[in-house]
């Protein structure tokens, strides 16, 4: 059983990618302003907003959101942020 049904049935799959999701947004935190600016279509400030919500509020997550997010959101941002990798990578 894999997708939502899984997602929504296990907590420890919940807590995963709770976990997972409050990193990707610590790690847009930790990034240089300019960095961010270079690759607009990514919507940082929602990132770091979600990392304070899943890491101060976390009675009040809402898990149809999370799934929202891992379903619709991170396939188009993993996309996004291996492109700025790429293009770092090609930089002196």
């Amino acid at each position: 059983m894999r997708g939502p049904q899984a997602f929504e049935s296990d907590e420890l799959i919940q807590h995963w990618f709770v976990r997972h999701l409050q990193i990707i947004g610590e790690a847009a935190r930790g990034l240089l302003q300019e960095l961010r600016d270079r690759e607009k279509s990514v919507p940082w400030s929602k990132i770091m907003g979600m990392r304070h919500i899943l890491v101060h509020d976390y009675f009040a997550v809402d898990t149809d959101i999370v799934w929202d997010v891992v379903e619709r959101d991170l396939p188009d941002l993993k996309v996004k942020i291996a492109a700025l990798l790429q293009q770092l990578e090609r930089e002196p």
